[in-house]
């Protein structure tokens, strides 16, 4: 069985605070006793511990000052070293403790202080990180979002376009079907009158069965505000041109269509004629021929 001395003495021996002879008898009872051996083993364990707990190292100045205060308090007699040796390693022993245990608690203070501000700092970058990836997703979403309707908007107007072509080819074929044959249409070409103009020319195209007409003009010149170009429909039938409308060109390109009718029946085409007549047209021709066709 250990007593109270032998368990003092594997303390100071765990912790390397006995020496010298003392060190040697102690080491004797040590190598002879395996309860003893196994006591020293699990102090060594423990100090290992507790040190493992601190991960800096106390400075050397107060491992100095533990020690002076040590030297300080030991017997200055010259007793004799025998049973009482232990008891004044106790005593130091004792002493020590409570400057190991400030300087270990000021350690994990110090530590735990350093780990909380680098945790602080690490959870602020975090924080920083994940508003910056918010602000990039957010971005990315509106961009997407604002592709997303000029597509719809494009795809709204083409399928306007689309609708409009095919409405203007179902008339065009329900036209067809119903004028039958092209034989039956009148289609002139016009030639410039103008030697100033000579490449301007037209083409009309008659239908007697609606008694209607389509007219294109190309490269005539723009007008004055107080002119208009006027067609007119030559009928063997009748002493003078039939009135066909007024029509402008554009002023840039000098283009023009028209749809017209007959102010009278027409029962055949002999020529079509374009003239410069006055703003709003004249009953008969009065100002110059600019086209003419047979």
């Amino acid at each position: 069985m250990i007593d109270e001395r032998q368990e003092e003495l594997a303390t100071l021996y765990a912790l390397d605070l006995i020496e010298g002879e003392e060190r040697s008898a102690f080491e004797q009872e040590l190598s002879a006793d395996a309860r003893l051996q196994r006591l020293v083993v699990e102090l060594r364990d423990s100090a290992s511990s507790l040190a493992r707990l601190a991960v800096v190292r106390p400075p050397d100045s107060l491992r100095a000052r533990i020690l002076a205060d040590l030297d300080q308090s030991a017997p200055q007699t010259g007793q004799s070293e025998d049973r009482s040796r232990p008891n004044a390693a106790l005593s130091r022993f004792r002493a020590f403790v409570p400057w190991a245990m400030a300087a270990g608690l000021a350690v994990v203070a110090a530590w735990q202080a350093q780990r909380l501000a680098t945790l602080s700092g690490e959870l602020q970058l975090a924080r920083t990180e994940s508003e910056l990836a918010n602000l990039s997703r957010r971005s990315v979403q509106n961009q997407l979002e604002a592709e997303r309707i000029v597509l719809l908007r494009e795809t709204a107007d083409l399928g306007g376009k689309l609708a409009a072509a095919d409405g203007e080819l179902v008339a065009l074929t329900r036209r067809m079907k119903e004028e039958g044959a092209l034989a039956n249409l009148k289609i002139t070409a016009l030639a410039s009158m103008l030697n100033n103009t000579p490449q301007a020319h037209a083409v009309a195209v008659w239908d007697p069965n609606r008694q209607e007409g389509v007219l294109t003009v190309e490269k005539l010149p723009a007008l004055m505000p107080s002119q208009d170009y006027q067609l007119w429909v030559v009928d063997p039938q009748y002493p003078n041109p039939v009135d066909g409308g007024v029509f402008t060109v554009d002023p840039q390109s000098g283009e023009a269509r028209m749809t017209f009718k007959a102010k009278q029946r027409v029962g055949a085409v002999n020529a079509f004629a374009v003239t410069l007549e006055r703003k709003g047209g004249v009953p008969k021709a009065e100002g110059p021929f600019v086209l003419l066709g047979k």
